[in-house]
């Protein structure tokens, strides 16, 4: 007689998404954030290793991106983890800058450059949940007329290692 598997393969199927789905989620968290320490990305091995303790699962139906910035502040509270930083220009006309200059600078966590010649110039570092707000004030205040671009991200001493 033949011996029947207690696992059928559609379960294999769906825990291999999981376990798929569970690895892209840590591989996103890695690339996107920090340990605020040694200012240097976890590895993703780590990454899912603190996902375990704090018990986290995950949907197959949800992109990994969005369940990554869900589980990111779950594992805030049990290991030391920041998202990487923006850096971001903003231009606008002077006229439109007087309305929301001291709300622009506010969202910037450093500034690098500032240029108040024919329009009001500023580069700087910036948490990424900030660019939306940075970009919709610039619009509003310009009337379509600012950009708001983001130029890169903080550079940290071997942030290329461990990208997949």
């Amino acid at each position: 007689k033949a011996v029947v598997s207690t696992q059928s393969t559609g379960e294999k199927e769906r825990q291999s998404a999981l376990n798929s789905k569970f690895t892209e989620v840590a591989a996103s968290i890695s690339g996107m954030c920090i340990n605020p320490a040694t200012q240097r990305p976890y590895p993703v091995s780590m990454v899912e290793t603190a996902m375990k303790d704090a018990h986290v699962s995950v949907n197959p139906n949800k992109s990994a991106k969005q369940q990554a910035l869900e589980v990111l502040k779950t594992l805030k509270e049990s290991i030391p983890i920041e998202r990487v930083k923006m850096t971001i220009r903003v231009s606008i006309g002077q006229g439109d800058a007087k309305k929301c200059r001291d709300q622009i600078k506010a969202l910037f966590s450093s500034i690098s450059s500032e240029d108040n010649d024919s329009q009001f110039e500023i580069v700087g570092t910036a948490e990424p949940g900030n660019y939306k707000p940075l970009a919709e004030m610039v619009g509003k205040h310009s009337r379509g007329k600012g950009m708001c671009e983001v130029i890169g991200v903080e550079k940290s001493s071997d942030m290329d290692v461990f990208k997949s």
